[in-house]
């Protein structure tokens, strides 16, 4: 790899780019980050602040936007943006704008394409769990049907960052356990609003899904994202704990509060074929915490880079792309959410390795890697704006529409 030596005048004069939303602005040069502690910056609001600079990497500088969050301040909280469900996408500036967050970035990888499957359109549901308000909307896809880069050895989907409800940020593992009851016994339920359902399973959508097509959930094996669609699916809808409808083929459009949609694929098809119109059935369906029994009121999925004030063994560290990535520090009671730039200038980026490092020299003990790329998004509100500013550039030159973020909240 090659290392820029400097910026051209062209790479100092970003245009700025005005949106619906809010504006994105320039990145000034502001000096660089000291190690071992982040940025004071400029205060948003009593326990956030605000500040961006360059970063040296191997591919040249990049440019940081960061944001540190006091959750031990009551005033503010961090929780999920989402479109308002979990098969939909949106801009950071427009669910931060509709949740009238503070600030935020974007969050999860997510079903952006499904060329290998004619005729299933991508879902736009996120890849993880995704805990929001301290309600569970989603848990998390088989490895194998994971879009994003590689995950480094150790880790899989059901990795999240989270916040308690004691305020603190932790990473853990979110592992759903559920089960459907029938009259002839009891199946284990190993999906929740999923797009892709493991083999052999059967998954359960509620109100939460949205309207988009179940197709994609029986697309794809545990090992390969691409292969085919399964012939063998079957749907149940249950409705007030009674069998309402089945139909041989996984449907689409809104399903009503109260009603559960169970769908089952080989093996899982087969044992929902057994149940008629009118057979009782009740679900049920929890995430549960590997590493702490908070309840979590928070949380989504990616993947952890540093534990512990280690990066974990085998990061990348030959590919640079611009990056998210949320650490925290001080026992979880401070966070730390970063967003590179995507303008022209500084677009290199960092490595995982790189962001690992990064993330350890602004004082972080923990890291957790989000989408990256082109929904790679920073937003903060100005005192008394209506709207929210982008502070980064989007690297595909406009803002991209993501399956979640991270939104900062601030009262009083």
């Amino acid at each position: 790899m090659t290392r820029r030596r400097g910026r051209s005048a062209a790479g100092r004069a970003v245009l700025t780019v005005v949106t619906a939303f809010g504006v994105l602005a320039g990145a000034a040069l502001a000096g660089a980050a000291p190690a071992g502690a982040a940025p004071a910056g400029s205060a948003l609001a009593p326990g956030v602040a605000y500040r961006q600079f360059d970063l040296p990497a191997a591919a040249g500088t990049t440019h940081a936007h960061l944001l540190t969050v006091d959750l031990g301040n009551p005033r503010v909280r961090v929780d999920l943006l989402h479109p308002g469900a979990v098969a939909e996408r949106a801009t950071v500036s427009h669910m931060a704008n509709a949740a009238r967050a503070l600030a935020g970035v974007n969050g999860d990888f997510f079903d952006i394409t499904e060329t290998q499957h004619p005729g299933v359109d991508p879902t736009g549901a996120s890849v993880g769990p995704a805990v929001a308000h301290g309600r569970v909307l989603k848990a998390a896809v088989p490895d194998g049907q994971r879009f994003g880069p590689a995950l480094p050895p150790g880790t899989d989907t059901e990795d999240v960052l989270g916040v308690g409800t004691d305020h603190r940020a932790r990473l853990d593992r979110l592992a759903l356990t559920g089960s459907v009851t029938t009259p002839a016994g009891r199946l284990p339920l190993e999906g929740l609003n999923q797009y892709a359902l493991p083999e052999n399973s059967v998954g359960a959508y509620t109100s939460g899904w949205g309207g988009a097509s179940r197709a994609r959930a029986v697309c794809g094996t545990d090992t390969n994202r691409g292969a085919g669609c399964g012939a063998q699916a079957y749907e149940v809808t249950v409705r007030r704990g009674r069998v309402a409808a089945v139909a041989g083929a996984p449907g689409s459009g809104a399903i009503p509060a109260g009603t559960t949609v169970l769908l089952g694929r080989e093996a899982g098809a087969r044992e929902l074929r057994e149940l008629a119109v009118g057979d009782r059935v009740s679900v049920t369906h929890r995430l549960v915490g590997r590493a702490s029994r908070v309840p979590y009121a928070f949380a989504l999925g990616g993947f952890p880079v540093l534990r512990g004030g280690e990066p974990l063994a085998g990061l990348d560290d030959t590919t640079s792309a611009v990056r998210t990535a949320v650490g925290f520090t001080d026992g979880g009671r401070r966070l730390l959410i970063l967003a590179l730039d995507g303008a022209v200038a500084y677009r290199s980026g960092l490595t995982v390795a790189e962001e690992a490092t990064a993330m350890r020299s602004l004082g972080a003990t923990d890291a957790f890697n989000l989408d990256g790329g082109g929904s790679t998004e920073m937003v903060t509100r100005a005192a008394g704006a209506p709207a929210v500013t982008v502070r980064n550039h989007p690297s595909g030159g406009a803002e991209r529409p993501v399956a979640n973020g991270v939104g900062v909240f601030a009262t009083g």
